[in-house]
């Protein structure tokens, strides 16, 4: 089976991407980096196979749609999606190739297989807080979204089940293709013996007995006006909908008064909760 790589990067820390392009290498899976930054990644290794540039910044979305793309194009029948933060190892990768070929072998609709998150800041296992996953056999985890990072993605469910939804930029990119696949009776699972380590945001706080993610305050405004747009869709689970709604309160109290750049941090919301409320999609405009 012939599998493929796609790393989106912004700003990527170039020690760290040279270390995940080792592990791709001994794979022998070709990698594509689709990169978002201003500036031209210097020094791009041999190992890579193609290099895009978007200076303009086309969001994640659509940077891991061209990415897919040019994948494709090397006649990869499974594309594996990366961020640039995640943590490689030859075991990772071929457990989570091995999960994914049984995953084919045992059933029919299968739209992709990751891993097990495991939180770079508390190092414990990242768990959905309301959707149950549940157990298919020891190998395989039925879930109802995954994470894109450590996503192995199914070339022929891919075209089936669509792009990822450019308009939405950003957050709730993974989980909205998940969704849209679920919804065409394809399956989404979790490797359950493979744990990948991944970073998200730049930190966590606990206040209230509640854990919140922090990360630049710009990412706020795409985090409220997706979850609106998002709530309007039928094929978005209703707990999913329920659970961001009721929490954007106490989301902004926390942004606007305990994390720092309280004030821009407010503004992006409110920004996000007009542009969400009036439907409007795409990059925001600064």
């Amino acid at each position: 089976m012939k599998v493929a790589a796609v790393i989106i990067l912004y700003h990527p820390e170039l020690s760290h991407l040279s270390t995940m392009l080792s592990a791709l290498q001994q794979s022998g899976w070709p990698t594509v980096l689709v990169d978002n930054s201003p500036s031209v990644l210097a020094d791009i290794p041999p190992s890579v196979h193609t290099y895009i540039h978007c200076p303009d910044n086309v969001g994640i979305a659509e940077a891991q749609n061209k990415g897919i793309d040019k994948a494709i194009e090397t006649q990869a029948e499974a594309v594996l999606l990366l961020d640039q933060d995640s943590q490689l190892s030859a075991a990772l990768l071929n457990g989570l190739l091995d999960s994914y070929k049984l995953a084919l072998h045992r059933f029919d609709k299968v739209a992709c297989v990751g891993p097990q998150v495991l939180c770079d800041f508390n190092n414990q296992q990242v768990k959905p807080r309301l959707s149950r996953e549940k157990t298919l056999c020891d190998e395989l985890v039925l879930s109802r979204q995954i994470i894109a990072s450590g996503m192995l993605l199914n070339v022929s469910a891919y075209k089936q089940i669509g792009k990822k939804d450019s308009e939405l930029f950003i957050d709730g990119v993974d989980h909205e293709w998940c969704w849209r696949a679920r919804n065409l009776d394809y399956m989404v699972l979790k490797a359950a013996g493979v744990v990948m380590r991944h970073k998200q945001g730049d930190g966590r706080h606990r206040l209230f007995g509640m854990n919140f993610k922090r990360g630049a305050p710009v990412r706020l405004y795409y985090q409220v006006r997706n979850v609106l747009i998002l709530s309007r869709r039928r094929y978005v689970p209703v707990y999913w909908k329920l659970r961001h709604l009721t929490a954007l309160p106490i989301r902004f109290a926390v942004n606007r008064w305990y994390f720092p750049q309280g004030k821009l941090r407010g503004r992006f919301m409110w920004r996000g909760l007009k542009d969400g409320i009036t439907g409007r999609t795409g990059r925001i405009d600064q």
